[in-house]
C-alpha cells in the first residue's frame, strides 16, 4: 500500500496542469456520485398507502402522517399517497382505527355527535346514507372492486297505503380492477345487500359495473326454468356437481391430476299438469241409504147403559144392555231405500322443469406407471402398466353408482359412461411450469439486483481508473535540442547538439513536454554515461 502511494505520489509530480486538474475533477466527480448513491440507496422504499382518495380523507391522513413525523410522497393531485414500505400495513391499521379514510360516503359516524332537533324525515334520511356507506364499503373489500357506490329506494311508511304491491330496490353500482367479476362476487354483493335492507329481495338488486353491464341479470332465480340463461345455468350446475361428485372418488384411487371427468344431463324443462279420473264399477259404495217404519193401532170398545140413578136401579131403564162388537186394527209398514256410487279416484299430478330425465359421463384416467424393471440405467422413466379390463370395468360401475344410474333391459354400460385409460401429456407442463420458474427467479433476482446495481458499476469504475492510472508510465523521449530552422520563423525539433544541454534548452524542454522530462533527463544522464 506504501508503494501504491508513492507511486500515485510520483505521477502526480509528473503530471502538469491541466492533467491535474482534470484529474481532480474526475475524482471529485465520480466521489460525488458515490455520495449520491449512498445517499439514494439509502432513501426508504415507498409503497402505496392509500388511492383514488377524496381531498378531506387526503388532507386528514396527510394531518395524521405529519403529527407522527412519518415520510410521505403525494401524487395525482393529492389522491395517492406514498409511505415507506415498512410502515404500511401498520399505518393503516392506525389510520382504520381513527375512522380514515371515510371513504366516498359517510356511515354510521354520523349519529356519533348528538344531534338535536332534527324531524323525523331528516334522521331517516342520515340512516339510509349511513346504510348506503356501510354497505360501499364493505363492497370495496372484495377482490376485482376498486370502488363501490350503492343507492336504496325504500318505500315510506304511511297509515294509509294505496298501493300494496310497492318493495325496496337497491341498485349496486362497482368500478373493477379487472376485466370481470366472478359470478360468485356478484351474488354475494346481491345477498349482503338483500340482507341488510328490510323487505328486500336478491332479486331487486342490480349491480352494474363501470363497463356498462348489468352483472345480476343473469342471476335472477326463476322458479319455473322460463329463461333460456337459467335453464343453462341449472343445467350447468347439476353437471358440476356431478362430474366434482364422480371425480372426488376416482381422484383418491388413480391420483390427483390424473383423472377428467364430464357429464352431460338432460333436463326436463317443460312445466305440466296432469288430471286423471278413474272409476272402478266393482268397488260399489253406499252413496244414500233411506229407511221408512209405519205402525197403525186401531181398537173399539162396546157401548155402556146411559149414566144416573135409573140406570142403577133394578129394573130400570138402565137395566137394559144394547151390546155393540169391538173393532181393533193393527197395520204395520216398513220401507228401506238404498242407493249406490260407483267408486271414482281423481289425480292430480302437476310437475315442475328441473327433473333430470337422463345423465350420460366420460371419464379419462390416467394411464398407471409403473417402476423401471431391473437391470434399468440410472433415470429410466417410469413404464405404463394399462390396467386390466376388470378394473376398468369396476372404475365403470363405481361411476355408475355415484351417478344412481341403472341398466334398461339389454343395454350396454357404455351407452351411459363411457371410460377410457389413455396417456396424460405432463412433460410440456411441466416444462412450461419450470419455465415460468425459472424466469420468476431470475426477476426477482433482476429486481434485487437492479437497487445495488449503480452503486457496483460506479465502483468498478473507479477501480478501472485506478488501474489504468496505475499503468500509465510517461513515454521515453530522447532530450533534443532547440534549433531554429532556417529562414522559417518556427521552431524545429530538438536536437542534441555538441554543446551540450545549456539551462535555456532545458526550461525549453520543460516547456514543451513537462510530462516527460524525469525520463527524459534519465535517458541523457545514461546517454552521457555511454559516451
Amino acid at each position: 500500500m506504501k508503494e501504491f502511494g508513492q507511486s500515485l505520489l510520483n505521477l502526480w509530480k509528473h503530471l502538469g496542469l491541466n492533467q491535474r486538474v482534470s484529474l481532480t475533477i474526475a475524482s471529485l466527480a465520480v466521489v460525488a456520485g458515490l455520495v449520491a448513491l449512498v445517499i439514494w440507496s439509502r432513501q426508504p422504499d415507498y409503497q402505496l398507502l392509500y388511492g383514488r382518495l377524496s381531498e378531506k380523507d387526503s388532507a386528514a391522513i396527510i394531518s395524521e402522517l405529519e403529527t407522527e413525523n412519518i415520510p410521505h410522497k403525494i401524487e395525482n393531485g393529492g389522491s395517492t399517497v406514498y409511505v415507506p414500505s415498512d410502515q404500511v400495513y401498520k399505518l393503516r391499521m392506525n389510520l382504520a382505527s381513527k375512522g380514515l379514510p371515510t371513504g366516498d360516503g359517510v356511515g354510521f359516524e354520523i349519529f356519533d355527535k348528538g344531534q338535536f332537533g332534527l324531524s323525523d324525515f331528516v334522521q331517516r334520511t342520515n340512516y339510509m346514507r349511513a346504510l348506503q356507506g356501510e354497505l360501499a364499503r364493505t363492497i370495496d373489500q372484495l377482490d376485482g372492486v376498486s370502488s363501490a357506490r350503492v343507492m336504496i329506494v325504500q318505500p315510506e311508511n304511511r297509515l294509509l297505503l294505496t298501493d300494496q304491491g310497492v318493495k325496496p330496490t337497491a341498485s349496486v353500482f362497482v368500478e373493477l380492477s379487472r376485466d370481470r367479476l366472478k359470478t360468485e362476487a356478484v351474488n354475494a354483493i346481491r345477498h349482503l345487500v338483500a340482507n341488510a335492507v328490510q323487505g328486500l329481495a336478491p332479486d331487486d338488486v342490480a349491480v352494474v359495473d363501470n363497463r356498462g353491464r348489468v352483472l345480476s341479470e343473469e342471476l335472477k332465480e326463476d322458479p319455473l326454468l322460463g329463461t333460456a340463461s337459467s335453464q343453462m345455468r341449472y343445467k350447468q350446475q347439476i353437471e358440476e356437481y356431478l362430474s366434482k361428485k364422480v371425480e372426488s372418488m376416482l381422484v383418491p384411487v388413480v391420483g390427483d391430476g390424473r383423472v377428467v371427468v364430464r357429464v352431460s344431463a338432460d333436463i326436463d324443462n317443460e312445466s305440466t299438469t296432469q288430471t286423471q279420473e278413474r272409476y272402478d264399477p266393482d268397488g260399489q259404495v253406499v252413496r244414500t241409504q233411506s229407511i221408512t217404519d209405519d205402525t197403525n193401532n186401531t181398537t173399539e170398545a162396546r157401548a155402556g147403559g146411559a149414566t144416573g140413578v135409573s140406570s142403577n136401579t133394578p129394573g130400570g131403564a138402565g137395566t137394559q144392555e144394547t151390546a155393540r162388537p169391538v173393532n181393533t186394527t193393527d197395520s204395520s209398514r216398513k220401507t228401506q231405500t238404498t242407493a249406490y256410487e260407483i267408486n271414482r279416484t281423481v289425480t292430480n299430478v302437476t310437475r315442475t322443469p328441473g327433473a333430470v330425465k337422463a345423465v350420460t359421463a366420460a371419464v379419462f384416467i390416467a394411464e398407471r406407471m409403473a417402476a423401471p424393471p431391473a437391470g434399468a440405467p440410472a433415470g429410466s422413466k417410469p413404464v405404463p402398466q394399462p390396467r386390466s379390463p376388470q378394473e376398468l370395468e369396476a372404475l365403470r360401475q363405481i361411476v355408475m353408482n355415484a351417478l344412481g344410474l341403472r341398466l334398461a333391459p339389454g343395454q350396454s354400460p357404455d351407452s351411459l359412461v363411457s371410460l377410457q385409460e389413455v396417456p396424460f401429456t405432463t412433460e410440456t407442463v411441466s416444462k412450461e411450469i419450470a419455465t415460468i420458474q425459472k424466469e420468476t427467479a431470475v426477476q426477482s433476482w433482476i429486481s434485487a439486483g437492479s437497487r445495488y446495481l449503480a452503486f457496483f458499476v460506479a465502483a468498478g469504475l473507479f477501480y478501472l481508473f485506478l488501474r489504468m492510472l496505475k499503468k500509465q508510465k510517461p513515454q521515453p523521449v530522447p532530450v533534443e535540442l532547440l534549433t531554429e530552422a532556417p529562414n522559417s520563423g518556427q521552431r524545429g525539433s530538438l536536437q542534441l547538439g555538441p554543446g551540450g544541454i545549456t539551462p535555456d534548452v532545458l526550461n525549453e524542454l520543460i516547456r514543451q513536454k513537462p510530462m516527460n522530462v524525469g525520463t527524459a533527463l534519465r535517458d541523457w544522464a545514461s546517454i552521457k554515461k555511454v559516451s
